[in-house]
C-alpha cells in the first residue's frame, strides 16, 4: 500500500494541466470527498500498527504534494487568464484602423510644392507675427504709401511696428537678406487680413509665393515658369497675363488660366467668360533688391503670388471658403481618398 501511494507522489510531482478543467480534475481525484486520499486515510485502520507511523508519513507527503501542485498550477492559470484579458487573442487580426483624411488646404499646398520642386525651387518658411520693415517697408511700401490700404492689416496694439504678416512676402525679404543669388524659393503660408469674412472671403488664409533672382532673369522666364506650372496642376495650358499693379513688382501683371465652359459650374466660376484670375506676378522692383542686400545692377528676378484655399475651392468644387475652417468632419471625410 504505502508503495501504491509512493507512486501516486510521482505522478503528483509529475502531472500538468493546460487548463482549469484538468485541474479540477486533479483536484477531484486526490483531494475531493470521494478522492485517493479519503480513501488510503479509510484504510490507515487495516495497516499493521509496525507500519501505522510511515503509512501515515506517506499520506501526509502525498496530501502535502497534491496541495502545492493545486496551488502551483491555479496560479499559472490564473496569470496566463490575466494576460489573455489584457492584451486579447494575439494571433487574431489587429483592430482596422481608421484612415484619417488629408485637409484640402493641405492636399492642395503639398501639390503646388511638388510641382516646383520639380524645377529647382526649395521650401523657405517664415514667423506669422512680422515687423513693418518685413512686411511693408523692404517690400517697397514705405510709412504712409497709399498701397498700404489695399491690405487691412491686423496690427499688435502694444506695438504698433509688429504685426499678423498680409502675405508671405515678407518670408522672401527674410530669404533674400540671408541668401545670395541665385536664388529660387516658394514661401507657403497662412496670412491675416482684416476683412469681412462671407462665403469668399476670410480675415486669414493661406498663400504660397514664388521668387526666383538670378543674372538675366527676363519676363519671358516668369511666362514660362507659370505656363508650366498651370499645365501641371489645372491640366490647362492656355493663360494670359493682364497689365495690374504691386508695389513690390515692375511691370506687374494678374495670370488668368482658360477654364473652358463645359458644365454650368464652369459658367459660374467663370462669369461666363471661361478665364479665371489665379494669381498676381511681375519683376521684382530693383528697390526690393537693393533694401534686401542685392545688387539690382547685376541681378533680376520675377515673383509671384496665389492664395491656396481660392486653388482648393477651384480644384475641389467647394462653393464656402468658411468651410476649410470649421473643422466639419462629414466635409473633412471625403478627402479620404486624396494624396
Amino acid at each position: 500500500m504505502i508503495d501504491t501511494i509512493k507512486k501516486h507522489i510521482t505522478e503528483v510531482e509529475k502531472f500538468t494541466a493546460t487548463n482549469k478543467e484538468e485541474l479540477e480534475s486533479f483536484r477531484i481525484k486526490y483531494l475531493g470527498k470521494k478522492g485517493l486520499l479519503n480513501d488510503f486515510f479509510a484504510e490507515f485502520k487495516n495497516v499493521p500498527n509496525e507500519q501505522k507511523k510511515e503509512f501515515g508519513q506517506t499520506i501526509n507527503q502525498l496530501k502535502q504534494a497534491a496541495n502545492e501542485k493545486l496551488n502551483t498550477l491555479r496560479d499559472a492559470l490564473e496569470s496566463k487568464s490575466d494576460e489573455k484579458g489584457i492584451y486579447g487573442d494575439l494571433t487574431r487580426p489587429g483592430e482596422p484602423i481608421e484612415l484619417g483624411a488629408r485637409h484640402p488646404i493641405s492636399i492642395v499646398k503639398n501639390q503646388i510644392i511638388e510641382i516646383f520642386s520639380r524645377i529647382g525651387f526649395n521650401v523657405s518658411e517664415g514667423p506669422e507675427i512680422e515687423d513693418d520693415w518685413h512686411n511693408f517697408t523692404a517690400l517697397n511700401l514705405p510709412e504712409y504709401h497709399p498701397a498700404r490700404d489695399m491690405q487691412d492689416t491686423f496690427f499688435i496694439q502694444t506695438d504698433p511696428d509688429i504685426l499678423l504678416r498680409t502675405h508671405t512676402s515678407s518670408v522672401q525679404v527674410r530669404y533674400m537678406e540671408n541668401n545670395t543669388p541665385p536664388i529660387r524659393t516658394i514661401s507657403p503660408g497662412r496670412v491675416y487680413r482684416n476683412e469681412a469674412i462671407s462665403a469668399r472671403s476670410h480675415c486669414f488664409f493661406h498663400q504660397v509665393e514664388g521668387l526666383y533672382i538670378d543674372k538675366d532673369v527676363s519676363f519671358a522666364d516668369l511666362k514660362q515658369t507659370l505656363q508650366y506650372f498651370t499645365t501641371e496642376l489645372f491640366g490647362k495650358s492656355k493663360i494670359r497675363l493682364r497689365p495690374s499693379y504691386f508695389p513690390f513688382t515692375e511691370p506687374s501683371a494678374e495670370v488668368d488660366v482658360y477654364w473652358g465652359l463645359e458644365t454650368e459650374t464652369d459658367y459660374k466660376m467663370t462669369k461666363g467668360t471661361g478665364w479665371l484670375e489665379i494669381m498676381g506676378c511681375g519683376m521684382v522692383d530693383p528697390n526690393v533688391l537693393d533694401n534686401c542686400g542685392i545688387d539690382s545692377k547685376e541681378y533680376s528676378g520675377f515673383a509671384f503670388g496665389m492664395g491656396i484655399d481660392r486653388i482648393a475651392l477651384l480644384l475641389h468644387q467647394i462653393s464656402d471658403i468658411r468651410l476649410l475652417s470649421e473643422n466639419d468632419v462629414r466635409f473633412l471625410e471625403q478627402f479620404k481618398s486624396a494624396l
